[in-house]
């Protein structure tokens, strides 16, 4: 490292650091609401309009579906337009699995433990056509969709009553 200059040396003694030891509590753990488990019956729908890496509005919403699977709602999950990038099993540099960064991967594996806890995925197929994806490299278990079946999944959820989360980047 290149030597410091007095002025630098000054501003880095300012205030010291750490200013608390690793570990330590910088927020309260008070929960305000309470612990909601689902009532028979009840379905979580969320859809997707986000771009993965791009912002977190793609992951947080799957690991909210996510809680709600694990709440006992019947979950699912709707990607489309620009979101339907996230449901790639093609993810990966330079080669596919590979993370070129840390937390690369970090969509696909929520995804597949959504899926593989009994939550659903669907994906527009006019979404992937947008962005020159193939269907065939969907992530397993994700289910392609015909671009009418947006509104439709949205009427079907509501319909049943469903909490909806829907997501929109930009």
């Amino acid at each position: 490292m290149s030597e410091l200059t007095e002025t630098e040396k000054q501003s880095l003694e300012d205030i010291p650091h750490p200013s608390l030891p690793e570990g330590s509590n910088l927020y309260g753990g008070t929960k305000v609401f309470p612990d909601y488990q689902a009532e028979p019956g009840q379905s979580y729908f969320t859809l997707v309009h986000g771009i993965a890496h791009e912002s977190s509005v793609s992951f947080v919403a799957i690991l909210q579906a996510t809680r709600a699977l694990r709440k006992g709602f019947e979950a699912a999950i709707y990607f489309y337009g620009p979101g339907s990038m996230n449901c790639m099993a093609t993810r990966g540099f330079p080669t596919t699995g590979s993370s070129a960064f840390p937390g690369e991967h970090n969509i696909n594996d929520q995804l597949k433990t959504f899926i593989k806890e009994g939550g659903k995925v669907y994906c527009c197929r006019f979404g992937l056509s947008l962005h020159g994806l193939r269907e065939e490299d969907l992530i397993e278990g994700v289910i392609p969709t015909h671009p009418l079946d947006v509104q439709d999944a949205l009427i079907h959820y509501a319909r049943k009553g469903a909490i909806i989360n829907s997501t929109y980047m930009w």
